[in-house]
């Protein structure tokens, strides 16, 4: 049974406040490269409908060189409230980006200085601005200048063991006029290796004024409560935890408002939903949607028996039709299998999750 301290029962019974912002919900939903679309947020927020949802990230250049928005920024005028994340290490590009997120209907703008990935931080962007403090405070500073609505900050503990620079980071982020943080508690070099280090949220948020959101290993509702518990932090940030599995944020966040578990979604559930999105996929991208779905549907093939070579099926599916049959014929194994199945616990997906790193 988890136990919920008073002081963060009284914490979470109030609003998040970002800025001119308020949210109703302190669990907010990462952005995800190749995740967060606007198919798989329609999902998280039918489960949490008052959560902050992000955007995949955006590359700021791309909108400045490109005469059409990216794909990445659509969003639903009805998903609020809603983020749009971008990428770059220009100011002005970014300050440019933020002013189109601004039109697209974008509730807050959250700049991303922490992806770990070679091919964004060789360019200047994502975590390689925690060696650039004074550039990303210029940046902050631009954006801020350049838009009327929140502006945030994603960001890691530091480049690595020996260069945990998040402190003074941090600061520079709030002096520079962002209105909330969420720090994941990893370094650039561990990726997504190793454990979180969820001390340094805490030394974060005891040096700051503005929120800090916690981010890194919450696979479950359990790993939320602990985290919020050490940290202190004034939210918390489900990101791979989500993936085949977009009833984490709602389960996180119904438990902290009212000290009551959800019930689980049993194998068969989450099938249904992978159907949903599989289709939605294709509705919305056609066969670059089918693609892209062969990894989600793999997720969530997990936690019964013959969910391993269901798995095998799925990532090579060549149409919708391919993946819809696949589901169905798991399904009516499963329900003519009832009394062997069990529902999916989501502590298990942390190790498939490690799997597909």
């Amino acid at each position: 049974m988890t136990f919920v301290s008073t002081k963060l029962s009284q914490k979470f019974s109030t609003p998040l406040i970002i800025g001119n912002i308020t949210l109703k919900s302190r669990v907010l939903q990462s952005p995800l490269s190749g995740v967060t679309d606007l198919v798989f947020r329609r999902l998280v927020r039918r489960y949490a409908p008052d959560s902050m949802l992000y955007t995949e990230m955006v590359s700021a250049a791309d909108l400045h060189y490109r005469s059409a928005l990216s794909k990445l920024m659509e969003i639903d005028r009805l998903e609020t409230p809603i983020s749009i994340q971008l990428f770059d290490c220009r100011p002005d590009f970014l300050a440019e980006a933020a002013q189109k997120a601004v039109f697209e209907g974008a509730d807050t703008v959250d700049i991303n200085m922490g992806c770990p990935v070679n091919k964004i931080t060789k360019k200047g962007g994502g975590s390689s601005l925690l060696r650039q403090p004074e550039l990303a405070a210029l940046i902050v500073r631009s954006v801020v200048e350049a838009v009327d609505i929140p502006v945030t900050v994603k960001t890691r503990i530091g480049w690595d063991d020996h260069e945990i620079t998040i402190l003074d980071f941090a600061k520079r982020m709030e002096d520079a006029g962002a209105k909330m943080i969420t720090v994941h508690a990893r370094t650039r070099s561990q990726g997504y290796t190793g454990n979180a280090k969820w001390d340094w949220i805490r030394k974060v948020k005891e040096v700051l004024t503005i929120p800090v959101i916690a981010n890194g290993d919450i696979f479950s509702v359990e790993n939320a409560i602990a985290c919020l518990e050490q940290t202190g932090a004034d939210g918390v940030m489900c990101s791979r935890g989500t993936l085949g599995y977009p009833f984490l944020v709602g389960q996180v966040d119904h438990f902290l408002k009212t000290g009551e578990y959800l019930p689980k979604p049993t194998a068969i559930e989450c099938l249904q939903v992978a159907k949903e999105h599989l289709q939605g996929l294709w509705d919305y991208k056609g066969i670059r949607g089918i693609r892209q779905s062969r990894k989600h549907m793999t997720w969530y093939a997990k936690g019964f028996v013959g969910a391993a070579a269901l798995r095998d099926r799925l990532c090579r599916i060549e149409s919708v039709q391919d993946g819809m049959d696949c589901l169905d014929r798991a399904i009516e194994h499963i329900e003519s299998n009832k009394d062997v199945f069990a529902v999916i616990n989501p502590e298990d997906m942390a190790e498939m999750i490690a799997m597909k790193q």
